[in-house]
């Protein structure tokens, strides 16, 4: 017997590189995770799936999720001190906040997202 699997909604992830990361960065309301990543980084693709979650678990409350490829975006990997993948940040109205460096567990995700709402930061 087969089995007919659900559509997984499309995450509202936006996608940023040097050109365009200041104007998506300042743009955003709310909350925006930035995930610094690559596509040959092992963690960074187990936080793919997270992220996607996220995305669309806390769009309603103000937050937007960012990902920037740092092999195509050198410049903002640098401006930001990049060192390790993944890499998330957090920026609120364009501002940064505080950085999460390696695979993040949703739970934490999760955990540091709801207090940053919850403070009234988000929106």
């Amino acid at each position: 017997m087969f089995f007919k699997k659900n559509q997984r909604p499309v995450a509202p992830i936006v996608h940023a590189d040097d050109s365009d990361f200041e104007t998506l960065v300042g743009e955003q309301p709310g909350v925006t995770v930035v995930d610094f990543w690559a596509p040959w980084c092992g963690p960074c693709r187990m936080m793919a799936p997270i992220l996607d979650d996220v995305a669309i678990e806390q769009a309603d409350q103000g937050v937007t999720v960012m990902k920037v490829n740092v092999d195509e975006a050198p410049v903002i990997a640098e401006r930001f001190g990049i060192r390790s993948i993944p890499t998330l940040i957090f920026f609120r109205e364009g501002e940064p906040l505080f950085e999460m460096v390696g695979m993040v567990p949703k739970p934490v995700l999760d955990r540091e997202l709801g207090e940053l709402i919850a403070s009234g930061q988000a929106r």
